[in-house]
């Protein structure tokens, strides 16, 4: 379980440096924006993702067995962390990310990191398609300014309170709103979506727009990190928190293992999986002392990372600074942020996600695949991700030793 970057630094030189540190540089200008929005989505505080793309990521690349991942809050937790504000407070979110902390150890040190495998991947794609549609239904409050005074945590009470909200539609907040969208969408794999977010929210505040922003919301964001504090424990609260811990556990280690897969793959590395597990369950126990969420393993932020130039953890590193010098010398102007232009980037986020590029492919699946995922997929939206992982999985496993004798199809994780 030997961290990656103890391997790296023995041959580093100034050239790899330069290369990491203008990566790092590039993937911090992505997730600033995101990491913010995460948060808001979420149901927490702005300050909360940029916390966890502090903490979460200097852990993830500093612990990790990946040379060039990049960890910190994900699209595919907004869904779970949601649930769990809505149903326990964020303190019960804080105790549920520390207890999910310690489950990741306690994987790693099990040796359990190979056991992704066993994940049927028409589960994966099931759940993460699901979530995608989640969080972009979730997003049209903002991208429209509507107003409804808060969104119901299920995707099925959610619909018609935004249909009810229909005549409340804010003209200016839409415009902003669709603009980003095609603008990030045409920008994103420049790293552009932070040069997106910053104009549009310039010219909310220039023309004095009647459009929502950071600051209208939430007030001023903190300009450093806070002291680090243990949330309320007790053995009820631990025994009710368990379910929400475990699903944290389980995307955590899912998401943080594909990426570090597609990361070998853009690289011509190989990762250590335990490694990983034991740094998402570092990250994990300490994200929530400093008020932070869910970290992971960040797919889209990873690619970035490869293809900005970064190399080593180094790059991740630098890339946790970068936000935290951010948030000490300038969290003033993130209040400016509009909120359209941010729910744009995660309707953008979602997009990816779902891998619109597949939908063909997943409808010329196996029957029994494409049911697997379309019954994931449908678990997650009209159920919960629990349910859907625990029935997606159990289906899956039963399909697997069925055909056992068939040669599974191969597949391809997500660069999303």
């Amino acid at each position: 379980m030997k961290p990656k970057l103890l391997t790296t630094i023995q041959d580093y030189s100034s050239k790899l440096f330069v290369a990491d540190a203008l990566a790092g540089f590039t993937v911090a200008m992505v997730a600033l924006p995101l990491s913010i929005a995460i948060a808001i989505a979420s149901g927490a505080e702005p300050a909360a993702g940029l916390v966890t793309a502090i903490v979460g990521g200097l852990l993830i690349s500093g612990l990790g067995g990946s040379r060039v991942q990049i960890g910190g809050p994900t699209g595919a937790f907004i869904v779970v962390v949601y649930g769990v504000i809505e149903q326990f407070g964020f303190d019960g979110l804080l105790l549920a990310t520390l207890m999910a902390g310690v489950i990741l150890v306690g994987a790693a040190l099990a040796r359990a990191g190979k056991l992704i495998a066993l994940i049927p991947e028409s589960v994966i794609e099931g759940f993460t398609m699901g979530i995608a549609l989640i969080i972009a239904v979730s997003q049209l409050k903002d991208l429209f300014g509507l107003s409804v005074t808060k969104l119901p945590a299920d995707f099925v009470d959610t619909v018609p309170a935004l249909w009810n909200a229909r005549h409340s539609v804010n003209a200016v907040a839409a415009v902003v709103g669709l603009a980003s969208i095609v603008a990030i969408a045409l920008l994103r794999r420049r790293a552009g979506s932070i040069v997106v977010i910053a104009l549009a929210s310039a010219l909310v505040a220039l023309f004095s727009f009647p459009v929502e922003t950071i600051h209208s919301r939430f007030g001023d964001l903190p300009n450093g990190l806070p002291y680090p504090s243990l949330p309320p424990i007790s053995i009820a609260r631990i025994s009710e928190l368990l379910p929400s811990a475990l699903v944290i556990a389980f995307l955590a280690g899912v998401e943080s293992l594909l990426s570090a897969i597609v990361a070998d793959r853009m690289v011509g590395g190989a990762h250590r999986s335990n490694a990983e597990l034991l740094a998402q369950g570092a990250a994990n126990i300490a994200s929530p002392l400093f008020g932070g969420l869910p970290a992971t393993g960040a797919i889209a932020r990873t690619a970035t990372n490869v293809r900005a130039g970064g190399r080593t953890p180094v790059s991740g590193i630098v890339h946790a600074i970068a936000i935290l010098i951010f948030v000490v010398a300038a969290a003033p102007l993130a209040g400016y942020l509009a909120m359209p232009a941010l729910a744009a980037l995660l309707i953008v986020t979602a997009w990816s996600m779902s891998e619109p590029h597949r939908w063909r492919e997943h409808l010329h699946a196996r029957p029994a695949d494409r049911f697997l995922l379309f019954l994931t997929m449908t678990l997650t939206v009209v159920s919960d991700l629990t349910v859907a992982i625990a029935v997606g999985t159990a289906v899956g496993l039963a399909q697997r030793l069925i055909r056992r004798d068939v040669e599974p199809a191969e597949w391809t994780p997500p660069d999303r």
